[in-house]
């Protein structure tokens, strides 16, 4: 064997340790399973990005960064979450360049965020409309499972609530389901370019007739380094209730994410669904929720039926008169649920009743009544595979939703060190097959400032999870949600040895 192929082994092998998404495997020509061999290797690089967070002159900002600990990783890292649209504070926008750190001046942009070390939450905080969007990236230690919150209290105005969302790597597409453009909602879609080049990006709307027309969202400009907020009532001429919102990618890639602003029912972030599939959950609604909204899209040429059941703690229920949601190819259904949950803890889980068809869907929950109510969203989302973590954790006002939609699952959940002190401490539940259970988490010993919770399947079938974050404010139950997918900080890399083996024969 020659050089050239061991190279281009170890080269392949390198780049899926440091885009954190590849994976690859030989042919299986000896009959021998090398797949088996694959080792999981942490991530090298990490790329988060997080949207303008508020118009309102109130708006007070918290951002939390955390990384956990993590094997493997060696003893050197750097991360930096800096404003969209200005020079990195080394002032060169080429990541695997030198690092250098800001010393503020030459007008270059100090960073919001520099974390140090992994496990141990870093804070920062803007306020007011003028802060900017942020772009990040992390490298060595500080990549593999970095988790950014962004949390924004807007005591009253436009907006008005707790609006909370996980900053998100760059991607080429999303589903919005939940979105809209009723008169009383002002939505914008954020998009966020962390690259060199312009982006270029396309924002489809889906009503419940199906597409509709719109020439001003196509080949929307995202400069380099820079965030762009779409309002989605510019885009259509007649106002629609429930909106499934497609943004596609033609050139570079962002992060995207939409902002829900009612005039009554305040306002928080709708996340992106999970990609499209054939059985979706949806974790994590609130106990006393007392109006739950299902919104639902058919992207493929064929109808999806779906059987509709809450997660309880005492194990799966039906909900009386929405036994199931018809959806029509290309078109958004919606279903109101009410007061679903009946003060107990509850996961939806969708299902295909015959052939499956894959959809996505998102769930608008309102907590409160009168004047005192309060909006946020649960986006269908992947399950936990590794790990998953929730930033941004106070002494109170933190509900750990876990859900295992079949078997039961033993789950370890960690709380991290806090931002200003305090021990880590860690608490393994059992969640029953079919169920949902809110758990009181951990909370580390002399805490000081923010934790993170990080949660670890151990056994078992698959779990969901989802955080929700309280802040009471002048009788308003203010409130957002943030799912839990795997944090991705670890990939799929095949042993060398054996591939090399597998190219001899």
């Amino acid at each position: 064997m020659n050089r050239t192929t061991v190279s281009l082994i170890a080269g392949v092998a390198a780049l899926a340790a440091v885009t954190g998404f590849a994976s690859m495997s030989e042919p299986d020509t000896s009959g021998s399973d090398t797949a088996k061999a694959a080792a999981q290797l942490p991530v090298e690089r990490t790329s988060l990005l997080c949207p303008a967070p508020s118009t309102s002159d109130l708006a007070e900002t918290a951002y939390t960064s955390f990384t956990p600990v993590a094997e493997g990783t060696g003893d050197d890292g750097t991360a930096e979450l800096t404003a969209a649209g200005e020079e990195p504070a080394d002032g060169k926008t080429d990541a695997n360049k030198d690092d250098k750190k800001d010393d503020g001046k030459d007008g270059k942009e100090k960073a919001v965020l520099t974390p140090k070390e992994p496990g141990k939450p870093v804070t920062g905080e803007a306020s007011g409309a003028e802060a900017p969007a942020l772009v990040g990236t992390a490298e060595g230690r500080l990549a593999p499972g970095w988790t950014v919150q962004q949390t924004t209290e807007i005591p009253a105005g436009s907006g008005r609530g707790l609006l909370g969302t996980n900053c998100t790597a760059p991607d080429t597409e999303f589903w919005f389901p939940g979105a809209s453009t009723a008169k009383e909602r002002t939505d914008y879609a954020h998009l966020t370019n962390p690259d060199d080049s312009a982006a270029v990006a396309d924002i489809e709307l889906y009503g419940k007739d199906g597409a509709l027309k719109s020439t001003v969202g196509e080949g929307i400009q995202i400069p380099p380094h820079s965030s762009e907020a779409v309002l989605l009532s510019t885009l259509i001429d007649e106002p629609q209730t429930n909106l499934t919102v497609h943004v596609t990618v033609r050139s570079g890639r962002v992060a995207a994410a939409v902002q829900a602003i009612d005039d009554q029912l305040g306002g928080d972030w709708l996340g992106p669904s999970t990609d499209p599939a054939g059985s979706l959950v949806l974790p994590g609604i609130p106990k006393d929720a007392t109006s739950v909204r299902l919104v639902a899209f058919a992207p493929g040429e064929a109808d999806a039926d779906l059987k509709v059941r809450l997660a309880s703690p005492n194990g799966p229920i039906t909900p009386a008169g929405n036994e199931t949601l018809h959806i029509k190819a290309g078109m958004t259904a919606a279903i109101d649920l009410g007061d679903v949950t009946r003060g107990e803890a509850g996961s939806l889980m969708l299902t295909p009743t015959g052939r499956p068809t894959p959809v996505v869907a998102a769930l608008k929950v309102v907590r409160g009544k009168g004047d005192k109510q309060e909006t946020a969203f649960i986006p269908a989302t992947a399950p936990v595979d590794t790990r998953a973590t929730a930033a941004d954790n106070r002494s109170k006002g933190s509900t750990l939703s876990l859900v295992a939609p079949g078997r039961a699952a033993k789950v370890k959940v960690t709380a991290s060190a806090g931002s200003g002190g305090g021990t880590a401490a860690s608490k393994t539940y059992t969640i029953k097959g079919g169920t949902t259970q809110n758990v009181e988490p951990p909370v580390p010993s002399g805490l000081k400032g923010t934790y993170a919770l990080t949660v670890e399947p151990q056994s078992g079938g698959p779990v969901y999870a989802a955080r929700m974050l309280e802040a009471a404010s002048g009788g308003v139950p203010m409130f957002t949600m943030q799912t839990l997918p795997d944090d991705r900080g670890t990939v799929e890399v095949p042993d060398a040895a054996q591939d090399l083996s597998v190219l001899q024969k």
